[in-house]
């Protein structure tokens, strides 16, 4: 690990303890060269997940796409990111255990089935991306299900 002041790679890890929501580790160093000390955060990395989309095709996935789509859904709402990155860590996790390839249409189901735990309108928002409706019917039938839960 490179000292982000001097550049040194001579640091030492004088404290490591899991972030709350488990997902990273956090490490707290110190540079023998010049005494800075500095945080870094270790994450296991999710590479090797293919995305199977409708049409067949297959794509590596992309947490930032995810997370894109899940910010556009939030965008002027009371929505932290501290909230996005635990709801991506937590369905990140639940991925995980699908093996090497996920079906798109599980990621959409799975991101709406948290966005309506986390903010109803944003949970609207994408499902009338995800599910295209077609006309005020069926948006309609979207929030009468959101009322009945």
């Amino acid at each position: 690990m490179n000292c982000p002041k001097c550049s040194s790679n001579n640091t030492h890890v004088l404290d490591s303890r899991e972030t709350n929501e488990g997902s990273a580790i956090r490490r707290r160093r110190e540079c023998e060269s010049c005494k800075h000390r500095f945080t870094t955060f270790e994450k296991i990395e999710f590479k090797n997940l293919i995305v199977v989309k409708k049409d067949e095709a297959r794509e590596p996935y992309s947490r930032e796409k995810v997370e894109r789509g899940i910010w556009r859904a939030c965008e002027k709402r009371p929505v932290s990111q501290a909230q996005v990155d635990s709801l991506l860590n937590k369905l990140e996790d639940k991925w995980r255990n699908f093996g090497r390839e996920i079906p798109s249409e599980t990621i959409g189901e799975n991101i709406m089935e948290e966005l309506k735990n986390l903010d109803e309108v944003a949970y609207i928002r994408f499902a009338s991306v995800y599910r295209q409706f077609k006309d005020v019917e069926s948006f309609q039938k979207e929030l009468e299900k959101l009322q009945n839960k």
